[in-house]
């Protein structure tokens, strides 16, 4: 009989912003999926456009592993650069399970599904980063550049949850 297999222990960042987002927001998203992926953690994001494709692209530059949760029933909708794509058929709902299995969340730019992903991951006490300029939430750590938010969401991630 062989061995159960070990949990993967790398860290679990999850990318959360709108599915349609300005070019500036789509670089900022992209240099976070890079830094999180220079730091051997699995980008996490709900796997469709946006910033959601920018974070896997900018992931994938660097060699990183990325992993899109679904909104709907087709592995084929999610975008070309994620590695694993579970589909959930929950649609926003969704959100909870991005939330849940991220170790922290970063947040760049968004609309009311973010701010939702936002939410629930407060909820359930995972360090959440907004990328500048971003909701104003009590609660939240604020990063002026992606570079500090994935320092910042790391760093929370050890120890206490303080940075």
């Amino acid at each position: 009989m062989k061995a159960p297999m070990k949990t993967d222990s790398r860290k679990q960042i999850g990318v959360i912003g709108a599915g349609a987002c300005s070019s500036e927001i789509r670089a900022l998203a992209e240099v976070v999926g890079r830094e999180v992926a220079k730091r051997g953690a699995i980008l996490l994001c709900g796997g469709l456009g946006g910033v959601m494709e920018a974070a896997a692209y900018g992931a994938k530059q660097e060699g990183g592993i990325t992993l899109g949760i679904l909104p709907g029933i087709l592995r084929e909708e999610a975008n070309l650069w994620i590695d694993i794509a579970v589909v959930s058929g929950m649609g926003h709902a969704r959100n909870a399970l991005i939330a849940q299995s991220s170790d922290a969340l970063i947040a760049v730019n968004g609309e009311y599904g973010t701010l939702s992903e936002i939410a629930l991951g407060l909820k359930m006490g995972k360090p959440v980063v907004v990328l500048e300029p971003g909701w104003k939430i009590e609660g939240v750590y604020r990063a002026k550049s992606p570079e500090e938010a994935v320092e910042l969401a790391f760093r929370l991630t050890e120890g206490n949850g303080k940075p």
